[in-house]
């Protein structure tokens, strides 16, 4: 016998399935080398690798813009530049002529008829235009009086203790009423000059009735108002 072996031969089945097994490693290849060139997967990532982060941009769908966009403030009104104080409104001065005793009605009116204990009456002017013109009229604290009497004693007047009396020239337009803004409180005393700055007598009450006449410019009313001091 030899001293060398002979190797030992390979079937055909052998070769055949090496010779598959290479066809397909080679296929692959090939699918890998297509698709590469195909799909370039680089590219994607470098737009990844160049698009900055994502930020928040001005325009927005229609959905979100409406949800998300605030509405417009109305628009203020712009203030006007004010007017010169010296000067006056021609409109607003009182150009007619004074009010006289004949046009002008004059009435004392109280809020209450009747009143309780401890509750003070609140004491009033109304005036009427009976004209068919327009006339002026001071109705401020210098020119209004207001009295409250029982029978001929005279209880309170206004004007005993006033102080800073102040003038007020209004217009009084043709049948224009008119009637105090702030109604005068008396407090149920008995008023003097005499006693501005200590105590005063209380009015008697128990339904006693008491009488308020007033007058404003020089004018007397045309009524007394009578009430009750309960």
């Amino acid at each position: 016998m030899s001293g060398t072996t002979r190797g030992r031969k390979h079937s055909s089945a052998v070769y055949r399935r090496r010779r598959l097994v290479v066809l397909l490693f080679a296929a692959l290849v090939i699918a890998a080398v297509v698709w590469l060139l195909v799909a370039q997967p680089w590219r994607s990532v470098a737009a990844a690798l160049a698009e900055p982060d994502a930020t928040p941009t001005t325009s927005a769908s229609p959905a979100s813009s409406a949800a998300d966009t605030p509405a417009p403030a109305a628009s203020e009104p712009v203030p006007e530049e004010p007017a010169d104080a010296a000067t006056p409104d021609p409109s607003l001065t009182p150009t007619a002529e004074p009010c006289v005793p004949g046009n002008l009605l004059v009435e004392a009116v109280t809020d209450k008829a009747s009143y309780a204990s401890g509750e003070n009456p609140q004491l009033s002017i109304r005036l009427t235009n009976q004209s068919a013109s327009d006339c002026t009229l001071n109705v401020g604290t210098s020119a209004q009086a207001f009295e409250v009497s029982s029978g001929s004693d005279v209880w309170w007047r206004s004007t005993d203790c006033q102080s800073e009396p102040s003038d007020m020239i209004v217009l009084l337009t043709a049948g224009q009423q008119v009637t105090s803004a702030t109604p005068l409180t008396w407090d149920r005393t008995r008023s003097s000059v005499d006693t501005c700055t200590s105590d005063r007598p209380q009015a008697t009450g128990g339904g006693a009735t008491y009488h308020l006449r007033v007058a404003i410019g020089g004018l007397s009313s045309a009524n007394t108002a009578p009430f009750q001091l309960n």
